[in-house]
């Protein structure tokens, strides 16, 4: 029985937790209170265990309350459970996309919708960037040169449909460039 309120408890929280792991954790405090599993200090250190661990937080307290509250499988149960609806979710929406990308190939609609997608994308991304933009992460004139340099090579792809652009502004190549860059100029 307490394996299968484990499950449906942080089946629930991984369903109707929106916001990440900081959002959640009072959802998962209130089926911890509800249960009876812990009390509210042990709940607190869990939370402060949670923080400092690598991986998501909301992960990692379910994991820490499933292991406290039914030992190794009820870690495992619990980890499943919160973590089950968002990967059925994002596997039914990854179908649906190859199921209309193979449905439409050649639709010009459709590769149009796409083809502006990515210029969303870039939108959103460069929002982010921008909101990063503050005196104390852009304390001289190469520091900006490096970022102008990042967002130029983000966006040649979309630009230029080359190869050699392709790979000149691959993700992992351009973070690999940024961080010897950076070493180099402030080493």
């Amino acid at each position: 029985m307490l394996y299968l309120q484990l499950f449906i408890s942080f089946f629930k929280i991984g369903l109707f937790g929106f916001g990440g792991g900081l959002a959640i954790l009072s959802l998962i405090q209130m089926e911890v209170e509800n249960h009876g599993w812990m009390s509210q200090q042990e709940f607190v250190d869990i939370v402060a265990v949670s923080q400092v661990t690598p991986g998501p937080i909301g992960i990692n307290c379910a994991t820490y309350v499933g292991y406290t509250t039914a030992g190794i499988w009820g870690s495992i149960l619990a980890t499943t459970a919160i973590i089950l609806p968002s990967l059925v979710i994002m596997l039914s929406i990854c179908k649906a996309y190859f199921w209309l990308s193979k449905r439409f190939q050649g639709n010009m609609y459709y590769e149009q919708t796409l083809r502006m997608l990515r210029f969303t994308v870039i939108g959103l991304i460069a929002s982010a960037a921008l909101m990063l933009i503050k005196p104390t992460n852009f304390i001289d004139t190469a520091s900006w040169i490096i970022f102008a340099l990042v967002a130029f090579f983000t966006i040649l792809p979309q630009l230029s449909k080359n190869k050699v652009t392709e790979i000149i502004s691959h993700p992992i190549l351009l973070i690999v460039l940024a961080g010897i860059a950076g070493y180099v100029i402030y080493a």
